[in-house]
């Protein structure tokens, strides 16, 4: 069966296809491993992934510790998301919009309001 011509090799037949709620798993992965200092109490970031052929759109949303640089932050985030993505899934990723929900004082700055007051 070895000298069948015109067979195309298995590694070679078929197609890949990675599901958006899988490529959503690693963007949030990779911007939870994106912030430098995430707030003990914040949630997970949480992403939402649209897939169009080897292209992903992805939305993050996420909480960060106050105060800090968020522009830094959200940018470090957005290269990390699309290394991560171009990494492990192949994926070119043109537009990572982040949102920021909610800001969490940590725990020096509270104290430092307490004493203002």
């Amino acid at each position: 069966m070895s000298g069948v011509s015109g067979r195309v090799p298995a590694g070679e037949r078929g197609q890949t296809r990675i599901a958006d709620r899988v490529v959503a798993k690693i963007a949030a992965q990779a911007a939870k491993e994106a912030v430098d200092d995430p707030p003990k109490e914040g949630a997970s970031p949480r992403a939402t992934v649209t897939v169009h052929r080897e292209t992903a759109r992805v939305r993050v949303s996420l909480e960060l510790g106050y105060p800090c640089d968020i522009g830094r932050q959200c940018g470090g985030v957005r290269r990390h998301v699309v290394e991560r993505v171009k990494a492990l899934a192949g994926m070119e990723v043109p537009e990572v919009a982040v949102q920021v929900e909610r800001l969490h004082p940590s725990g020096a700055s509270i104290a430092a309001q307490g004493r203002i007051r």
